[in-house]
């Protein structure tokens, strides 16, 4: 038994999946940025982790198979997959809705142009990443120019009514934190970065989600460069919070990899704890009923997601009030 799993026996909790809601579909790792905090290590040279099309196809069936409202495409940069068109579509076609986890700047390689209109036609919202307000930390976690690619690309979508109060088109930010340390108050964040992205470029955008950083992959590197790794896996066990236990994004997502496994979160998926164990789960073979009330594979990274307020897909999991 991990630490992690010690940790919620010891309050008597068992945490396993509920009802499968969310299908979140990691297209590959193929992307056109490299940045230090990417758990899926993407990066411009993974081109044989991505998703074929026996797989987009066996995705698009499953639509029909569980009980999902929602279909959450992320990479890389999904959109770099050819099949990432196909699979919107299909998907909006049996109305069910579809996130796109976009870096802002795709938009800008040559072949992508059209992309904010397609996402905007097919009333796709779009959860972007931009770990801050300031230029500065932003290219040094995702690379020089950065920045100023994001904004521009903040506006695009702004005049096509990405974000405007009243409009179907959700605009959502995801900030990580650029140092060893937990998001701040996501409220609290999420006032600062409307004031200052409205005040400076005259963007909007409907909500902002904190997200921690995991011990792992690329970042595991990063923070034992840096000397950093045993303080910040200490405050994260330190600062565990059993009121997160029940919102965990991992009780109603199924998360598919890019050659069709199974797993219970996209982190679980990148240290390859698959469902199923020795004889495990595809998109092609499992059904519902493989899903529900399965104990969920747990690992040292938990404890990523359940400290402080909490940490998911969708942000923030509890207030600063719930803390404990």
């Amino acid at each position: 038994m991990n630490q992690f799993a010690r940790k919620i026996n010891d309050l008597n909790y068992s945490l396993r999946k509920n009802s499968i809601e969310i299908l979140q579909v990691n297209l590959g790792k193929l992307c056109n940025l490299t940045c230090s905090h990417c758990h899926v290590e993407s990066g411009p040279g993974k081109t044989r982790e991505n998703m074929g099309r026996e797989t987009a196809d066996a995705v698009i069936r499953s639509f029909d198979r569980f009980p999902i409202h929602t279909v959450d495409l992320t990479g890389g940069a999904p959109e770099l997959n050819p099949h990432f068109k196909w699979i919107v579509r299909e998907a909006r076609q049996r109305h069910l809705h579809v996130i796109d986890r976009c870096n802002l700047t795709i938009f800008f390689e040559p072949g992508y142009q059209d992309l904010p209109d397609f996402l905007a036609e097919n009333e796709v919202e779009i959860v972007a990443s931009l770990p801050c307000y300031s230029r500065e930390n932003v290219d040094g976690q995702r690379g020089k120019g950065t920045f100023d690619r994001s904004i521009e690309a903040l506006q695009w979508l702004n005049r096509l009514g990405y974000g405007q109060a009243g409009s179907n088109l959700k605009l959502n930010l995801v900030y990580n934190p650029v140092g060893a340390h937990l998001p701040p108050l996501q409220e609290k964040l999420e006032a600062d970065y409307k004031h200052f992205l409205s005040q400076d470029f005259g963007i909007v955008f409907d909500h902002l989600y904190t997200i921690t950083n995991m011990p792992m992959t690329r970042y595991e590197r990063f923070l034992k460069a840096t000397k950093a790794f045993d303080c910040y896996t200490d405050l994260l066990i330190t600062h565990f919070n059993p009121a997160t236990l029940d919102d965990l994004m991992c009780r109603r997502t199924i998360s598919v990899s890019w050659d069709g496994f199974l797993y219970d979160c996209d982190f679980n998926q990148m240290l390859d704890l698959k469902i199923g164990g020795g004889e495990p789960l595809t998109i092609q073979n499992a059904q519902p009923a493989d899903m529900e009330n399965r104990e969920i594979v747990t690992a040292h990274h938990c404890f990523g997601c359940t400290a402080g307020a909490g940490s998911s897909c969708r942000g923030a999991l509890t207030s600063v009030s719930e803390l404990k």
